[in-house]
């Protein structure tokens, strides 16, 4: 089993920065590809941002244009994504997600979600 801890969500003025962190316990996720999605009210789950296990490869959702960067340190079993530029919009409740070993389109575990507000 695998646990994720979001933080680093909260309240910022538009054209702010954040950074959010997902601290991860039982298993290591060394080996896991890793993403973040959101969800805004009243809308569908949408990927943000996704890292392999090596940190060597990152892909963003068609939204991010360059805003976000994803990140990892495996010593420390924890994902990062430091958001600049924040915009309204951006507002949701991110997750940070685990993908099964080998298969990184296939997100297994899913952590309880942190609250980013971006205010204009």
């Amino acid at each position: 089993q695998v646990q994720l801890v979001e933080s680093g969500g909260g309240l910022v003025q538009a054209g702010g920065s954040l950074r959010l962190s997902c601290a991860a316990s039982g298993r290591t996720v060394s080996s896991r590809h890793m993403g973040w999605f959101r969800q805004a009210p009243g809308k569908e789950r949408e990927f943000a941002a996704s890292i392999s296990w090596s940190g060597g490869s990152t892909f963003y959702g068609d939204f991010v244009k360059g805003r976000f960067t994803i990140s990892r340190d495996n010593a420390k079993n924890t994902v990062y994504l430091q958001m600049n530029s924040l915009k309204p919009e951006d507002t949701a409740v991110y997750y940070c997600a685990a993908a099964r070993p080998g298969v990184p389109s296939t997100y297994e575990y899913w952590g309880q979600g942190t609250q980013v507000t971006v205010s204009s």
